[in-house]
């Protein structure tokens, strides 16, 4: 007789889910700098040699689009911005000598200290798109740890990466871009 009631149990659950009331949004928001009006030397083949010559890979690029996207990848130490690791404790240890076999537990404090737990990898990833009338840009940037585990990841679409990004793509004379 009971047993109905279980039944609906999951459908009164089921009501309580909230749809979000706003869409992700990039924190922080990209700068004015990242975007600004095309001008007639700013093309696809500038952009992607000025990012070849900031040392990015370029990964994709899409001409009819006019994307381009690149990243560029460097060693870096992560240091769990001051969260403590928890020492470890003790250990089982087994050994003997002179054919006997003996067993115990070791007590004592021990942690993870060396280059090996801080060191990551930074990837920087850029996408740039150059159309008829404006020219946009958009720059993020993750670390992993050396366990490749992601432990940051942000929008980094800032005033002076960007002016510096646009710098270099009219400073690409036309005979360097291919």
């Amino acid at each position: 007789m009971r047993r109905w009631l279980l039944l609906l149990l999951p459908a009164a659950l089921a009501g309580c889910q909230v749809t979000p009331t706003t869409l992700p949004v990039a924190e922080p928001a990209p700068a004015a700098e990242c975007r600004w009006l095309a001008g007639p030397g700013d093309s696809l083949a500038r952009a992607v040699t000025a990012l070849e010559a900031e040392g990015f890979l370029v990964r994709h690029t899409d001409a009819p689009l006019g994307l381009v996207s690149a990243e560029r990848a460097r060693n870096t130490i992560y240091h769990d911005h001051g969260v403590e690791r928890l020492p470890r404790f003790g250990g089982f240890v087994l050994g003997g000598s002179g054919g006997h076999v003996a067993s115990g537990v070791m007590l004592g404090i021990g942690g993870g200290i060396g280059p090996v737990t801080d060191e990551a990898t930074r990837i920087e990833r850029v996408s740039v798109v150059v159309g008829r009338q404006r020219v946009q840009v958009s720059r993020d940037i993750r670390i992993f740890d050396w366990r490749g585990e992601l432990r940051e990841s942000r929008s980094a679409s800032d005033a002076d990466f960007c002016r510096e990004l646009r710098d270099a793509i009219e400073a690409v004379s036309a005979q360097e871009a291919p």
